[in-house]
């Protein structure tokens, strides 16, 4: 997206923007987790809740974190060039 010199300030812009809103998403995201871990413990998440919906959410997190593990590892690689 960002390769065309043309589309290159509004491509940055954007990409800025959508940052900005995942990460108040994902601080959302974090919160309700919060939620759920200060109230309920493990056991009871396990036991009570229901498997699709804890799998599907565990699949979402596992996604995340490979994302922004990703993400770490480039500008770690890119710090180390400077």
């Amino acid at each position: 997206m960002l390769n065309d010199e043309s589309s290159k300030p509004t491509g940055v812009g954007r990409l800025i923007s959508d940052l900005r809103a995942a990460k108040v998403e994902l601080l959302s995201a974090q919160c309700a987790a919060d939620r759920l871990r200060l109230q309920y413990s493990v056991a009871d998440i396990v036991s009570f809740g229901e498997p699709q919906t804890l799998q599907r959410a565990i699949a979402s997190a596992s996604a995340l974190c490979r994302f922004f593990a990703s993400i770490q590892d480039q500008m770690k690689q890119a710090e180390q060039r400077k």
